[in-house]
């Protein structure tokens, strides 16, 4: 349920979306192939997501550093689902990229 992060800092990628109502099932196929093909990547931590029955979402993975970060949105199977998203899954989208300088977990 929750990414297993180191103590600080690390770098959060926050994605906030809408979707779509088109291609439910390519959706979340992509999904979990972008998930699977993430935690393969140098730097990659975790993720959590979570998403609105009416399309709004916001999904957060998390890299080691901001260098890690920014090598997963070069990724070229991942720059095809950028594509396919504006193209089909997505009305609109913010990305937001942040230093994680402290947490506080309670389990």
């Amino acid at each position: 349920m929750f990414a297993n992060t180191p103590e600080p800092p690390y770098t959060a990628v926050i994605f906030t979306s809408h979707r779509t109502d088109a291609d439910e099932v390519g959706y979340l196929v992509m999904a979990d192939a972008m998930e699977r093909l993430a935690a393969d990547q140098p730097g990659y931590l975790g993720i959590e997501s979570a998403r609105g029955a009416d399309g709004p979402g916001i999904t957060v993975s998390y890299w080691s550093t901001d260098a890690a970060a920014r090598a997963w949105k070069q990724v070229a199977e991942h720059l095809g689902a950028q594509r396919l998203g504006r193209e089909r899954w997505y009305t609109g989208y913010v990305i937001r990229v942040a230093t994680v300088e402290r947490d506080y977990v309670w389990l």
